[in-house]
């Protein structure tokens, strides 16, 4: 019994020498040294609504653009994917679609847009009109947002409670779109405007890029390098368009 106690001191003692699980001693024939072990619990910065508001501050419309980017063309279309899935839909209807041209695509875009334009356009406006159109040509290129209205359709014959108002659920849903693949394009260097020339070109389009005809398309995002500044912008008065209750 004794002996047993005696070993049970000694572990004890030796137990009460033994250095912290931080740290670590390692020893080799050559040299000693020290390393430090961090917990294996990853620890993580508590993620901040700022990251999302500075990049919302930061996005502006920026005009004339290059052909020159930051990013790959690839890196563009995996930011509008990803907005694409993500962005949230009424009844998570996921009416809308996108179509990106880039390069001699865009181009064509805009040769569209102009050919429709000088038809209907009087001739002492065309040359603003053009100049207008020809620099959103001069950019590195599109995205096409669309509104699926077979989705649509569906949504209201399956709810019809509230069929009056798919419409403008898809419609906020699309505007939801437009403004995350514009605010991250911007995150990434890139410059953009949003631009409107549908229902004019709607049919050029559709024959062009083989889009369904239950496609509504409903904005154009022009995407380039920047050029210059963003202009002044402007606010209200915050007390005029915000009100805040609580008891």
């Amino acid at each position: 019994m004794i002996s047993i106690a005696r070993t049970a001191i000694q572990a004890t003692k030796r137990l009460s020498t033994l250095r912290p699980l931080t740290t670590t001693t390692i020893a080799t024939k050559q040299h000693q040294f020290s390393r430090t072990f961090t917990s294996t619990t990853a620890k993580m910065s508590a993620p901040s609504a700022n990251l999302i508001l500075d990049a919302v501050k930061a996005r502006r419309t920026y005009y004339p653009l290059s052909k020159t980017l930051p990013i790959e063309t690839a890196r563009v279309d995996e930011i509008v994917k990803t907005a694409l899935a993500h962005v949230p839909s009424s009844f998570n209807s996921q009416s809308n679609r996108v179509v990106v041209l880039h390069g001699a695509e865009h181009e064509k875009f805009w040769d569209i847009a102009l050919s429709v334009l000088k038809a209907i356009v009087p001739a002492e406006q065309w040359e603003s009109t053009s100049g207008k159109l020809n620099m959103f040509k001069a950019a590195a290129g599109s995205v096409l947002f669309f509104e699926d209205q077979d989705v649509v359709n569906g949504m209201q014959e399956k709810f019809a409670l509230y069929a009056d108002r798919f419409p403008v659920w898809a419609n906020q849903s699309d505007g939801m779109l437009q403004f995350a693949v514009w605010t991250a394009l911007e995150a990434e260097g890139l410059g953009a405007n949003l631009q409107h020339y549908n229902p004019l070109v709607d049919q050029q389009v559709a024959a062009e890029w083989k889009v369904p005809a239950s496609w509504k398309l409903n904005a154009q995002l022009v995407f380039g390098g920047k050029t210059g500044e963003a202009g002044p912008k402007e606010f209200k008065p915050i007390e005029d368009i915000f009100k805040t209750f609580s008891s």
